[in-house]
């Protein structure tokens, strides 16, 4: 087994569809009070804006979405509904304001709680606004958030659909631009019923 790897800057400064894809099967980790959260990526949506009118940047730059205009690699966390945070990567180059959501992740080590849902996986990895604008690429003995490859990393099999929640956007909300591991019972879109059969043929 190999030896798991953060990923570099390099990774995320590339076309934020190809990162989406990408993501999917990485490892997402949180240092929380001298644990590791760890939790396996099988479900992401990319935003390309300002042109795309589901992105937070379609309208500019703000106090709020400030951190998609800067470099790749950092996290853009933003609270939804008055309740939930929701953790995002930031791709391209600065000035460009992409960034690719994470909509949930598969618990591995340290995750009790349920995580099938952006909101969902911030509240079980503790991961919340405090962490925005954090470098997911600094050299630091011990990060608060960042992405590894894991050693054991195997290619997930990956489908494509329409983002979740943005039909205001008229035509941008049909573009196939969620991407997740289609044989993850941990896909935010499956019903309580399909969750349940395919966490118990698991075991």
């Amino acid at each position: 087994m190999g030896k798991n790897e953060r990923l570099p800057r390099e990774f995320y400064a590339r076309r934020t569809l190809i990162v989406a894809r990408e993501l999917v099967g990485l490892h997402l980790v949180r240092w929380y009070r001298g644990k590791r959260l760890i939790g396996r990526i099988v479900e992401t949506e990319a935003y390309q804006g300002p042109q795309d009118l589901a992105a937070h940047s379609a309208r500019g730059r703000t106090d709020r979405n400030a951190v998609m205009f800067g470099p790749p690699g950092f996290a853009y966390v933003y609270l939804i509904y008055g309740m939930w945070d929701c953790v995002n990567v930031v791709t391209r180059e600065a000035g460009i304001p992409h960034a690719v959501l994470i909509r949930a992740v598969e618990p591995l080590v340290n995750i009790p709680d349920k995580t099938w849902g952006p909101g969902l996986l911030c509240k079980a990895m503790h991961i919340d606004r405090t962490l925005n604008g954090v470098d997911l690429c600094a050299h630091l003995t011990r990060k608060t958030l960042w992405i590894e490859t894991p050693g054991d990393f195997r290619r997930s099999k990956i489908a494509r659909a329409p983002r979740i929640g943005v039909d205001y956007a008229g035509d941008w909300a049909r573009k196939h631009w969620r991407f997740f591991d289609r044989d993850s019972p941990y896909v935010s879109t499956l019903s309580a019923a399909q969750r349940r059969r395919a966490l118990a043929a698991r075991s």
